[in-house]
């Protein structure tokens, strides 16, 4: 199945059909309304505010779950004031940093939550990074107080003595310190400012060191708003299961925000696990959950049980959920609703499917432009030097309008930040944020997802869209996951297409049936010249494969790995030999 096919057309009908469908929580979507049109930066509304204010209205009501164990309101909230007492006495106030490196935990969210209530900034590191990476990430963040998970112990003994804060607590030191503080509210957090910095969130580090994004009380209230009051919809007596590291955004930003819109519990889970994942669900009786696109592929990949159905999960919140696996996977497990956003850590708006429309990543109200771009993933600009717009239907690169309504927080690195900005875009003077993104005009307002520009890549003079083409070999009865990227092949221009796929176990892989396979589901430009079978994957800690190296290796240093070539549509694929890149830059292969 091609894009063409997948990424479908939004009409007016498929608007009409969500609007019946939400009627009946249009009184508890009404309320969130104004929180998306307008957030004064100087409102004093945080997170820490809304938390304890649930606390003081409904104490009673579970707001953790763990493991199949609840904590309520009331009891989470003297927990993190006596925490936030411990954080204030080793020097946190408005604007320091606390460093969390933690596994997914009760502790880890009530150490964010103490965090956010004294003003200060929750740094939220990756525990899978070690070495120069986590001693990059812990020097930007400069903060007062690290908090260390013992489970974390590998990452944390990786620091270098030198670098770490100047506090340091292990969460067990953390606790004895707590011990008989007091349990009352802070009193700073009621006069806290919405623009008050919430969060750093890192970026995944698939290419460079990470960089850390700012995430504030106001754009956090956004996803609360938008995301959280208006599509996902949960009422106070649902149960929103978290599988994703905690130090992700659609786990602290998006399920947190839908969760304290209405009141309602959330279920951490300690990690994500594809055979044990819907037993976990349903011993923290969840209704819904958070996902990345990979996650969801790994769930289909399992086989069939009887608890894909035994659950009561009825809708789900998150992205990347390929279109070609929309269908198949709402159908298999049971899912009512399937509530695909698009935003990045960094980006100052986001897309969601507010209407339930299928395979689509959303309709936004906020002011962006999808625009042509040239051979290097750079706006292209005309001969007035601005920006052109691609036509209705069109694929582009997404950029989002700066302005004090919709303002940029950015990264921590002002420098990284700007090289983001693109100036004078359509008129002297204006701004707007370069997503760095490829998304289809869907119509009304929406968008699908079509590759991150840097994994698309151009052959034979069409732009080809990696995803498509992993979704294509994916399908494949004897692949069980895949890579592409493109690759230079010396007096070519652009990049021919590669991929690194991995076999299913027990399967063997015949070329000549995957080579026709692909000529049916994919234009034939985009069918990759080289596979490379690869033993497995490395992956970030969000399923995000380190494509950079595989990119970086090519076709000249696989190994021992097995290396095909397309000889064309008749041959299909062969083994490797010498003069195959001289071949391919002569047009003798592929043929057909």
């Amino acid at each position: 199945m091609s894009s063409s096919d997948t990424h479908t057309a939004v009409g007016f009908t498929d608007l009409i059909r969500g609007v019946v469908k939400m009627a009946p929580q249009a009184p508890g979507m009404l309320k969130h309304v104004p929180g998306l049109i307008r957030r004064p930066p100087e409102a004093k509304r945080t997170i820490g505010s809304i938390f304890q204010n649930h606390a003081h209205t409904h104490p009673d009501r579970p707001f953790i779950r763990f493991q199949g164990r609840s904590m309520t309101y009331g009891e989470v909230n003297r927990r993190v004031n006596r925490y936030a007492g411990v954080l204030a006495e080793s020097g946190v106030g408005c604007g320091d940093v606390v460093a969390i490196l933690a596994k997914n935990s009760p502790t880890d969210l009530m150490v964010m939550l103490a965090t956010v209530k004294l003003g200060a900034v929750a740094g939220m590191l990756n525990y899978n990074q070690r070495g120069k990476v986590m001693a990059h990430s812990v020097a930007l963040l400069d903060a007062k107080v690290l908090v260390h998970d013992p489970d974390c112990a590998e990452a944390f003994e990786s620091i270098p003595a030198e670098g770490r804060p100047p506090r340091v607590f292990d969460f067990a030191a953390f606790e004895a310190a707590a011990e008989g503080r007091s349990e009352n509210n802070p009193s700073v957090t009621a006069t806290l400012p919405a623009s008050t910095k919430a969060f750093y969130i890192f970026t995944s580090g698939t290419t460079g060191m990470p960089k850390a994004s700012v995430m504030s009380h106001n754009r956090w209230l956004a996803n609360l708003s938008g995301i959280g009051g208006l599509a996902v919809r949960l009422k106070h007596s649902d149960t929103m299961y978290v599988p994703l590291p905690l130090y992700h955004n659609n786990a602290l930003s998006v399920s947190l925000g839908s969760v304290l819109a209405s009141g309602a519990c959330i279920a951490i889970g300690k990690s994500f696990s594809a055979s044990k994942f819907w037993d976990d669900v349903i011993l923290n009786r969840a209704t819904a959950f958070c996902y990345i696109g990979e996650l969801c592929r790994y769930l289909l990949a399992q086989p069939e049980k009887p608890t894909d159905r035994k659950h009561a999960v009825r809708v789900i919140i998150g992205n990347g959920m390929r279109p070609e696996i929309w269908d198949e996977f709402a159908e298999r497990f049971g899912i009512d609703r399937i509530v695909e956003f698009y935003g990045a850590s960094e980006l100052n708006l986001a897309f969601v499917n507010a209407f339930s429309v299928k395979r689509t990543a959303g309709f936004c109200p906020l002011p962006y432009k999808i625009v042509e771009y040239d051979d290097h993933g750079e706006p292209k600009r005309d001969a007035q030097g601005h920006l052109s717009e691609v036509g209705k239907g069109g694929t582009g690169l997404l950029v989002a309008e700066i302005s004090e309504r919709v303002p940029l927080d950015g990264y921590t690195d002002p420098e990284a930040t700007e090289k983001k900005v693109i100036r004078d875009a359509f008129k002297k003077g204006d701004s707007y944020f370069n997503s760095g993104d490829l998304v289809r005009d869907q119509g009304f307002a929406h968008i699908a997802f079509v590759d991150r520009l840097g994994d698309t890549f151009r052959w034979k003079g069409e732009n080809v869209a990696t995803t498509e083409v992993e979704a294509a070999l994916d399908s494949f009865p004897s692949i069980a996951q895949s890579v592409v990227y493109g690759v230079e092949i010396e007096k070519t221009d652009g990049r021919a297409g590669m991929g690194a796929i991995k076999v299913r176990d027990g399967s063997d892989l015949d070329p000549g049936k995957l080579a026709a396979h692909l000529y049916d589901h994919l234009p034939a430009y985009a069918v990759p010249l080289f596979i490379r079978v690869v033993d497995d994957f490395e992956q970030t800690s969000t399923f995000k494969n380190r494509k950079v190296e595989l990119r970086e290796e090519g076709f000249t240093k696989v190994g021992d790995d097995g290396l095909y070539v397309l000889a064309g549509r008749d041959k299909g694929y062969v083994d490797f030999y010498d003069d195959y890149p001289s071949d391919v830059a002569a047009a003798k292969v592929p043929k057909g």
